[in-house]
């Protein structure tokens, strides 16, 4: 079987290579990692990218002569590619409803991405922001209080165990710390869960020991 190959940006800033990257590693699913730094004027890394993937953006997974970007996609692939991994809940109702959360998540909450950027170095604290920004709070907190009013017996996830869905969500749990949002107790409970993971640990301290600073997304 050939080994996979995950193409990632850097982890401090790097919310979308995140999500692939922790689905892999919190389900023991083994890959090379490729790291090509973000937003540079660097022909050389513009050119690195290209030759893993025509979208010119990362993540992206190759698995022979198999290259899947975007990190739901990804996601869905490894889903198929590794059913013992269990990334969808094995219920159809529930593997429905994480499905379509993870959606939400992709195509969605463009104001908090905007206002409150992922960015691991920065020292935590609020910071005012818009009423949409405030509503897309709501709503994944919303998101994250059903889950667990419905799957908490079931473990400490979204949906009891670990699934593709918590890594969809995993970098708005550095958001929502970074930026010290305030949540209700069950969600607080749940950012625990997830920061308590061992890959969220190991994401986190690979971030934090980047020291590249791109200074376009330093604003906030």
């Amino acid at each position: 079987m050939a080994g996979l190959t995950l193409v990632i940006g850097n982890k401090n800033y790097s919310s979308w290579s995140m999500r692939p990257w922790l689905a892999m590693c919190a389900s023991n699913i083994a890959f090379d990692e490729v790291f090509i730094p973000l937003y540079t004027d660097n022909i050389a890394d513009k050119a690195r990218i290209l030759s893993f993937t025509r979208s010119g953006k990362v993540p992206a997974l190759v698995d022979g002569d198999i290259t899947v970007w975007d990190s739901l996609a990804i996601i869905e692939y490894l889903a198929e590619r590794f059913p013992e991994a269990r990334l969808w809940p094995e219920d159809r109702a529930r593997r429905a409803h994480a499905r379509s959360i993870s959606s939400e998540m992709h195509s969605g909450f463009l104001p908090l991405r905007n206002e409150c950027g992922m960015n691991l170095h920065r020292p935590v604290g609020a910071i005012a922001l818009s009423a949409d920004a405030k509503a897309n709070i709501a709503r994944i907190e919303e998101i994250w209080l059903e889950c667990r009013e419905r799957y908490g017996k079931l473990g400490p996830f979204l949906f009891g165990a670990f699934s593709g869905a918590d890594a969809m969500f995993a970098p708005v749990v550095h958001r929502f710390r970074t930026y010290a949002i305030d949540t209700a107790p069950p969600a607080k409970d749940y950012m625990a869960a997830m920061m308590a993971l061992p890959a969220f640990q190991q994401w986190t301290r690979d971030g934090l020991a980047e020291t590249l600073v791109i200074e376009k997304v330093e604003t906030v």
